[in-house]
């Protein structure tokens, strides 16, 4: 194949997906350099323009990727030729215009050649030679999808049911996941690990209890951010293995609790950590017996706790919902606050 000086690549890249990252290592591998633009209007639910940057800066570090919406163009844009991003149903001449014009006077760039794996290659490549006034050759990539079998409309329907063609930033990005918060002693390790088990699905268990014991309950003020950061690397990793929905036993937000209560301090990463959003929060209430194993606190504490995470939700402004009674019964109402969620 020709090696071009710079190519581009266009999409709504809803998801990005196995396909896609065929086409952009074919182009890699023709061009000096690669410029990818992604915009689509309306956006996709769970594709959002920071979901499609997350992706592209994870998946394609040495490539310039642009995601594009409104209020990138307001802040970007030196002109008001196209002061909004076209609607995926406007004819295909305008968005043929208004990527030659992104590419060109927005991003300052000449194009050699353009890659898709679409037939309306040939006409895009031809509105962008007229617009920079340089030729532009259109290359073509497994338009009858034989080395990837697959698309973004299939992928939208049933992520998991497609999970091979999706690398593992973007599928864990597509899975729901609960947290269980609560003191010591309240069932919440029980609880994350019972209703994984019962959705067969994955449960992250709390990092924070590990390091506790690997130390022998001597943690300092430097091991508050590492089991945030753990904790939060290790939602990530179980992502990529989950299902529909992640059970997350614990959050950064406990270790904010016990920063605060043990040293006096929590670092800003660490608050910016525990501000990780999950589709469901369940707190679970001190209202059986405590069951001290030897290195819990005592009741009292675990009250103490309870408390805390009410005053604090209360003031992020996280709802959540309060899991009380037998295990069996908290059990059986997360499953229906699942099916509630699911439902809406």
């Amino acid at each position: 194949m020709t090696k071009f000086r710079t190519g581009l690549i266009v999409g709504k890249f809803c998801p990005l997906h196995k396909g896609h990252e065929f086409l952009i290592e074919t182009a890699q591998k023709a061009c000096e350099r690669l410029v990818l633009i992604s915009y689509s209007k309306p956006e996709y639910h769970g594709c959002e323009a920071e979901k499609r940057r997350l992706w592209l800066s994870d998946l394609c570090p040495n490539t310039k990727c642009i995601v594009v919406d409104d209020v990138w163009l307001a802040e970007n844009a030196p002109s008001v030729e196209f002061s909004t991003v076209p609607d995926n149903e406007t004819d295909e001449h305008f968005h043929r215009r208004f990527t030659a014009w992104l590419a060109h006077n927005v991003l300052g760039e000449t194009i050699d050649a353009i890659f898709t794996s679409e037939d309306y290659g040939d006409g895009f490549a031809r509105v962008m030679s007229a617009y920079q006034s340089a030729p532009v050759k259109h290359v073509c990539v497994d338009m009858e999808r034989a080395a990837v079998p697959i698309s973004g409309t299939l992928i939208r329907e049933n992520f998991i049911q497609h999970r091979e063609f999706l690398s593992d930033i973007v599928y864990a990005s597509f899975v729901k996941k609960a947290v269980f918060l609560g003191g010591e002693s309240t069932g919440k390790s029980t609880l994350a690990r019972a209703v994984a088990e019962s959705m067969n699905t994955q449960f992250v268990p709390e990092y924070g209890r590990s390091l506790w014991e690997q130390k022998e309950g001597s943690l300092n003020k430097e091991d508050m951010l590492k089991i945030g950061r753990t904790q939060y690397k290790q939602e990530e990793n179980y992502a990529a293995r989950a299902g529909d929905w992640l059970l997350c036993d614990t959050s950064p937000l406990t270790t904010v609790f016990y920063s605060q209560y043990m040293f006096g301090h929590v670092d800003p990463e660490l608050e910016t950590l525990s501000q990780t959003n999950y589709h469901l929060t369940f707190l679970c209430a001190p209202d059986f017996e405590f069951v001290q194993d030897g290195t819990r606190r005592g009741s009292k504490f675990r009250q103490k706790q309870h408390q805390w995470y009410v005053k604090n939700l209360q003031e992020r402004q996280i709802q959540y919902v309060l899991l009380t009674g037998t295990i069996e019964a908290r059990l059986e109402n997360v499953l229906q606050e699942i099916q509630t969620f699911e439902d809406r």
